[in-house]
């Protein structure tokens, strides 16, 4: 695939995911799970979606993991995951790994409550700014293991 075209799809999957998060569609797990469905070609129902209501906000609302890479390994299991008991899946743990270790580098953690410390009201527009930010950097990070593995 072009360079040019690659980035395209790229940021259209970023902007995607933000702005089902923006609008109040969805949060951020639902959103990024959602978004990566539908590059998919929604190869899963879009109630699929369920799977992903309770990680927002750090899982229920606990600030533990991100919510939004809490959507991602879900995402990833979409192209990566096994359908049958014990069959292997040699690509899941690593490419999980990377997109853990990317949002680490990239933000310095992957906790929601480490993530949004720096905001004094959770509630606030520039938390939720940084909240989307985050949502759409995963699902662009996904798109882009996609291209580069073939998968789209």
């Amino acid at each position: 695939m072009e360079e040019q075209k690659k980035k395209v799809i790229i940021e259209k999957i970023r902007k995607t995911a933000e702005n089902h998060f923006k609008r109040g569609d969805y949060f951020c797990s639902e959103s990024v799970l959602t978004t990566i469905n539908d590059l998919l070609r929604q190869e899963f129902e879009p109630e699929i979606v369920k799977l992903a209501s309770g990680f927002p906000v750090g899982i229920g609302k606990s600030g533990c993991l991100c919510g939004a890479v809490s959507g991602g390994v879900m995402a990833l299991g979409l192209a990566y995951g096994r359908e049958k008991p014990g069959v292997d899946m040699p690509k899941s743990f690593p490419i999980n790994a990377a997109l853990h270790d990317y949002i680490i580098n990239k933000y310095g953690s992957t906790c929601c409550r480490v993530l949004t410390m720096e905001f004094d009201d959770f509630d606030s527009k520039e938390r939720a700014e940084h909240c989307y930010q985050i949502t759409g950097e995963v699902a662009a990070w996904i798109a882009e293991n996609f291209i580069e593995n073939g998968i789209i």
